[in-house]
């Protein structure tokens, strides 16, 4: 497969004043196969300079040479149909790969979702360490293993199980997360080094307020489940710090901490909302506009991936809020805010309360009638499993979808930081013409009656001694930068995208650039030497970037550079983190983008109120107008992704910082946990 010279005329970038590190392209490889999940899950084996991809469209990891980033060349795959498991059995052919991982000394992990997903599944082995990779064996796991993530010290691997019901709710599997005990040599644990967490001891009055469970089988009509809650659970992202994997379960807007050496589910952390009439959304794809405005919602942040931290000598997490929902051929949660009240429907009203103080942009009251127009709030999905009142007679309050952000938490889920806006009003500024644009199709607005951007993948690492978080945004595309080293302060730093707005990706994918960013992977500098010798590509002085993205099946490796490498700081930083939220979100960027693409808009960038809708862009869409949007709630994709959304834990023993020889350059180190 070809790949691409580095950063092209469309590449859009953008900085805050005095920023201090900055992305470049260096290279991509693509498999020019449009919407299909071609590139989503990464990981870096640093021993052989190999880049793990995760092809879901092929159901199989790629293996890449990534030695010279700049020219990022496929030199095999890791075969799983076959591959004998520990029960005996053996993995058939139309198991599909959905995330890997790799420690140190080439023990591999890959995810695997079994031919029919509400079946177990697996998690295959191999060795990467000599010419080839070699396929170690298999042990079970539960039903659709979506992520696998390695410990620090490389001792366990922790695997999400989703469970998944069918699209006809006749079939509504458990969901857990399997421990697997990793022997020190690269092989193949038993299946007697698996055990099973699992959400048995949150079943009735025993499940925290705030959890959400609804939407089985029993909504479905298809039968009433003796265990509800584990059911309705489904993990989604793990993480690993301290001996414990933190969990993130989307759809119930919740993460579930599990305890490494027994195996056991100890608590379940509700996230809380974005409260929309404080923390301004773009709720409808019908205005022609951008209109960042408050409104009367609070929106569940449901995030998918989650990474974790040591800052200062404390633990955090971080979250990317993308949002998701239950929405099955048996059962589905999503409705607009129009459909409430709806008789044809059988939709209780919206209560009065809602509307009560909330003004039109003329001044005055705004009436129920108003708040649900198409040009209000009437677009926005939202769901109809929360948010009624005592009666069940109105909906007292509306209950959106993801929050638009990202967030740190400490590890007993209080909320240090959140990024509010800064998503929507960043990319509205550098991208007008392209705001909310969906990730299989270059137009306008698009997902604004959705999730917005849907921050979907989130990486932390080191640079000199400040720590950066790194963010994809799964449907506008790019990768936004964050300084953390103060988690209540964190700081927004740089944006850049490599997606050329100019292409319909679906027209030709090979010259779209990138879309819909799955997975990062943080490499520093000492791991972009193999055998003593530097790699071949110009890598950044503070390493490099790897990104899957789903949409164009694009790997794409970036340069990291900072002018904090070479400083020598006489204080730590990070010494005495602030305990505290701000509670304000981040001060608006006003440095100009450093680099004006030739193919994104070139008009002056929007005016963003917070409370009354901004002007039309002076610049119209660059790309033709995307067909009329659906009256139907949720995506306006053709089709649904292949789910796997598995982020990786690239190598044990993440975290330490090194220096090279002579001290010239501080390396980026690796995050401290998967």
């Amino acid at each position: 497969m070809p790949a691409t010279a580095a950063n092209p005329d469309y590449f859009t970038s953008h900085s805050a004043p005095g920023a201090e590190v900055e992305l470049s392209v260096l290279g991509s490889h693509r498999a020019d196969i449009f919407d299909a999940g071609a590139a989503e899950i990464v990981a870096h084996y640093a021993a052989k300079q190999q880049t793990l991809v995760v092809n879901a469209e092929a159901g199989t990891v790629q293996v890449l040479d990534s030695s010279d980033p700049e020219k990022p060349t496929a030199v095999t795959e890791l075969k799983t149909a076959g591959m004998s498991s520990a029960d005996g059995a053996s993995v058939p052919a139309g198991a599909v790969a959905n995330s890997v991982a790799v420690r140190a000394d080439g023990l591999a992990a890959v995810a695997l979702e079994a031919p029919t997903k509400t079946d177990d599944g697996w998690v295959g082995f191999f060795d990467l360490s000599g010419d080839e990779p070699k396929p170690l064996g298999a042990v079970r796991a539960g039903a659709l293993p979506d992520s696998v993530v390695f410990d620090d010290e490389g001792t366990h691997a922790v695997i999400a199980n989703e469970g998944e019901p069918a699209e006809d709710y006749s079939v509504d599997p458990e969901g857990t997360v399997s421990v697997v005990a990793l022997p020190e040599a690269v092989q193949a644990p038993g299946q007697e080094d698996v055990k099973t967490a699992d959400f048995r001891a949150f079943e009735g009055d025993a499940l925290p307020e705030g959890v959400r469970v609804f939407g089985g089988r029993e909504d479905a009509g298809t039968g009433t489940p003796k265990h509800p809650v584990l059911e309705n659970l489904e993990p989604e992202y793990s993480t690993v710090i301290g001996g414990k994997a933190y969990v993130t379960l989307q759809e119930a807007n919740a993460i579930a901490v599990v305890d490494l050496a027994s195996a056991t589910t100890e608590k379940l952390m509700p996230l809380g909302t974005q409260d929309v009439s404080e923390v301004p959304f773009d709720v409808s794809n019908k205005d022609d506009k951008i209109n960042r405005a408050n409104w009367p919602v609070q929106s569940f942040l449901q995030p998918d991936t989650i990474r974790s931290i040591e800052i200062g000598g404390r633990d955090y997490l971080l979250t990317a809020n993308e949002g998701d929902t239950r929405d099955w051929n048996g059962y589905s949660e999503e409705i607009r805010v129009k459909d409430l009240g709806s008789e044809k429907k059988g939709l209780a009203p919206i209560c009065e309360s809602v509307v009560e103080g909330v003004t039109n942009p003329d001044g005055s009251p705004m009436t129920i009638e108003d708040l649900q127009k198409e040009e209000n709030l009437g677009r926005l999905t939202i769901t109809k499993a929360d948010g009624l009142n005592e009666d069940g007679s109105c909906y007292e309050t509306i209950y959106g979808v993801g929050g638009r952000s990202f967030s740190i938490f400490d590890t007993d889920g209080k909320q240090v930081f959140d990024s509010a806006d800064d998503f929507e009003r960043i990319t509205a500024e550098v991208l007008p013409k392209n705001f909310n644009s969906n990730n299989s199709e270059s137009n306008f607005d698009n997902r604004s009656d959705d999730k917005g951007p849907e921050p979907e993948a989130i990486e932390v690492g080191q640079i000199g001694e400040k720590t950066y978080a790194f963010i994809g945004m799964e449907r506008i595309g790019g990768i936004f930068v964050y300084d953390i080293t103060d988690p209540a302060k964190s700081e927004y730093v740089t944006y850049v995208n490599n997606r050329n707005f100019a292409v319909q990706p679906e027209d030709n994918v090979a010259e779209a650039g990138d879309s819909g960013p799955e997975s990062i992977v943080v490499v520093p500098s000492a791991d972009l030497k193999a055998d003593g010798a530097a790699t071949a590509g110009e890598a950044g002085n503070a390493g490099m970037l790897i990104v899957g993205n789903e949409v164009t099946g694009s790997t794409t490796f970036y340069a990291v550079d900072s002018s904090l490498v070479g400083d020598d700081p006489t204080e730590d930083p990070t010494a005495d983190p602030t305990d505290d939220p701000t509670g304000e979100p981040t001060d608006d960027p006003t440095g100009e983008p450093t680099d004006t693409p030739t193919s994104d808009p070139t008009g002056e960038p929007t005016t963003e109120p917070t409370g009354e809708p901004t002007q039309q862009p002076t610049d119209s869409p660059s790309a033709e107008p995307s067909p009329k949007p659906s009256d139907e709630p949720g995506d306006d994709d053709k089709g649904r992704l292949p789910r796997t959304g598995a982020q990786i834990g690239a190598l044990a023993g993440l975290g330490a910082l090194l220096a090279a020889a002579g001290g010239a350059a501080v390396w980026m180190a690796r995050r401290r946990s998967s």
